[in-house]
């Protein structure tokens, strides 16, 4: 029985920590956008038309990246 007079103001202690954390994140805004990121995933982003490079942009690799490349010992 003395065991719950240590258990009650922790479990209180608790609550209120519980209860502060959630008012923390409401006033963050971690609630804000409930819909947004669960229906961004089903979005299909395929349906895009691809990127056009920017002309004059480099698209060949350097010559340190050539097959084999790395040091050869004989």
């Amino acid at each position: 029985m003395d065991v719950i007079y240590g258990l009650i103001p922790g479990m209180i202690l608790l609550g209120l920590l519980a209860v502060g954390v959630f008012f923390w994140a409401a006033r963050s805004g971690q609630f804000d956008d409930l819909e947004g990121e669960a229906s961004r995933i089903l979005m299909d982003d395929d349906d895009l038309p691809p990127k056009r490079e920017a002309v004059g942009s480099v698209t060949e690799k350097d010559d340190t990246s050539k097959e084999g490349g790395g040091s050869s010992t004989s």
